[in-house]
């Protein structure tokens, strides 16, 4: 039988990959298990990092939570940095094994810092008002910080070309593989999950009751076996080879051809705008949209100039900076059309950030006992939620989609921009539930005259569990709103940022979390004056903060964010797309 090759791919010796021989649904089940292994090794840091700031290094509260946010904001801003340079100079495989090494360089150095005992402040209670605490500093507060940002790069790089890598291993063309890699793309969620769960549990437990030096050095064997098993399967992998050129340059080339272009005429007549041939373009097997009567502005980019100049007429390949076809010029328009989208989104992850960081303070001033001799770390209770999505998702794909699909006609039950509201809607609800919570958490430290009492030494009598509400409903908008914007980005995007888009989603928690260092900064300045404790999140003592003032803003703020979503989203146009491609996404 003669082998069925894959036009675009090759293997890792750069001959073209044969089908059954390279990639398929067996080979990608290795970058799902690497990237389990990578979100157990970085989910509980992004809960229990706060813990170890203020406890083990003495940053205050308000400060700790914004290193949190800024490391999470720097790590998913530079996703698309690596995304960019794996799709145009060192390739996709490369880049996760280079970036992995990376990460588990940072977590060494913060298990190093965290086991010796010289490269950290003096052991110090941060909750006698009496003490004087010293803060990390110095060379100290460096290797802190060199160890941070070096784990911040290596998860960036793991984020951005594991999940492209395993599409690669997937034939679009193919409508038997097409099924098999949206079947992918749910097991990144559900491996996501499961990392997850053992990270939120497992290794929260380590950190806490083990020390820091060996929940550093857990992790760093986890990013150790990631990296090895995605290696393991290099001679059976499908890799998309580097291109010279990226289409991020192509959509920079429509504007600066437009801006060059400003002053002439639009043609009366799309059909005079520049665009190859079909003929050509099908030789080329090169994307071909057609021309939409919207962003005007942007045809001018594809006005070709008239001259009669030989020279010039002679000439095959115009500049691309100063002339562009239609359907990069389309492509453009599909970018700038999808912006308000995505900045309607990164309010989710302003709020995602409070319950990876004020929410677990929470969790350290209240009973967290659950059985006789087993007391839950604060740490450990985005595990409701996630356990919840490893049932919600099975359920949702194969009873809710079908059950809708009849209902709506659409065929994937609801729409992608649907999908997001609902989760828009749920995380203003999770942030009313939370303030709801924190009045009633207060009260109760109020009545009993604890509102000074120590956390983790002196409970308050309220179970640890009353947090799981806001937990529970913000896993669900997660359901709804990141994959959604997953599967968003990835179906609206241009051809040729097919890779890149997956980290758009990305992109959008990073600003989050730069948003939410910034607003609780700006929040304690508003109310420094207004308030005993100094602002509403300032001091250790979160028991004297007005948090729930805070969580109040935020759900009424995503409340304001999703009406202005509606407008939005009414307005957006999804990208045209043939029947054939349409019944392969709706699978």
């Amino acid at each position: 039988m003669e082998e069925e090759l894959v036009d675009g791919k090759v293997d890792w010796r750069g001959r073209t990959a044969v089908r059954h021989k390279h990639g398929g649904m067996k080979v990608s089940l290795l970058v799902l298990a690497a990237f389990a292994f990578e979100n157990m090794a970085t989910l509980s840091l992004a809960v229990n990092l706060v813990s170890y700031f203020t406890g083990i290094m003495h940053y205050e509260l308000a400060d700790a939570a914004n290193m949190v946010t800024n490391y999470a904001g720097v790590s998913y801003m530079l996703s698309i940095v690596v995304a960019v340079l794996a799709d145009t100079l060192i390739g996709r495989y490369k880049s996760v094994v280079f970036s992995g090494s990376i990460e588990c360089v940072g977590l060494a150095l913060l298990a190093i810092q965290a086991h010796y005992r010289s490269l950290k402040p003096a052991i110090c209670n941060l909750y006698d008002q009496n003490a004087v605490c010293e803060k990390i500093k110095g060379n100290h507060e460096a290797f802190l910080l060199a160890g941070l940002y070096l784990l911040a790069f290596g998860s960036a790089g793991l984020k951005a070309s594991l999940p492209p890598h395993g599409a690669d291993q997937f034939d679009e063309r193919n409508p038997k593989e097409a099924r098999q890699m949206s079947s992918f793309f749910n097991g990144l969620l559900l491996a996501l999950c499961v990392g997850g769960s053992v990270s939120l549990t497992f290794n929260v437990w380590i950190q806490d009751q083990k020390g820091w030096d060996w929940g550093f050095g857990i992790s760093t064997i986890a990013i150790v076996f990631a990296t090895v098993t995605f290696a393991f399967g290099l001679p059976l992998y499908r890799i998309q080879v580097a291109q010279r050129t990226n289409s991020l340059i192509e959509i920079l080339q429509v504007y600066i051809a437009a801006i060059r272009n400003r002053n002439l005429p639009l043609p009366a007549d799309s059909e005079q705008l520049y665009e190859i041939e079909q003929d050509k373009e099908a030789a080329m097997e090169i994307e071909f949209l057609p021309h939409r009567d919207i962003f005007r502005f942007l045809d001018k980019a594809a006005i070709e100039r008239k001259s009669n100049d030989i020279q010039s007429e002679k000439q095959e390949i115009p500049s691309p900076w100063k002339l562009c076809r239609v359907t990069q010029v389309e492509n453009a328009k599909i970018i700038l059309s999808m912006i308000p989208i995505f900045c309607c989104t990164i309010i989710m992850t302003l709020c995602l950030a409070q319950l990876q960081t004020f929410s677990v303070q929470q969790g350290f001033t209240m009973n967290t006992r659950i059985a006789k001799h087993f007391n839950i770390p604060p740490a450990s209770l985005p595990i409701i939620p996630v356990a919840f999505l490893l049932i919600l998702i099975p359920f949702y794909d194969q009873i809710c989609v079908p059950l809708l699909r009849k209902l709506t006609g659409i065929p994937t039950g609801v729409t992608h921009l649907q999908r997001i509201g609902v989760g828009l809607v749920l995380s203003s609800i999770s942030m009313a539930i939370a303030a709801i919570i924190e009045v009633k958490r207060k009260g109760v430290a109020r009545d009993n005259n604890m509102l000074d009492a120590i956390p983790g030494v002196q409970p308050l009598p309220l179970s640890i569990f009353w947090l799981s509400f806001q937990y529970f409903v913000f896993g669900i908008a997660d359901m709804f709103t990141y994959v959604g914007l997953l599967e968003f980005f990835y179906s609206e995007a241009p051809k040729g940022l097919k890779a890149t888009s997956t980290c758009f989603l990305w992109c959008s928690m990073a600003i989050g979390y730069f948003l939410s260092s910034i607003m609780v900064q700006l929040v304690n300045r508003a109310t420094k004056n207004v308030t005993a404790s100094g602002g509403w999140l300032a001091g250790n003592n979160i028991n004297r903060n007005h948090l729930n003032l805070f969580y109040l803003l935020l759900s009424l703020l995503s409340l304001l964010n999703f009406f202005v979503y509606l407008l939005v989203s009414k307005r957006y146009k999804y990208r045209p797309q043939s029947p054939e491609v349409r019944g392969v996404d709706s699978q």
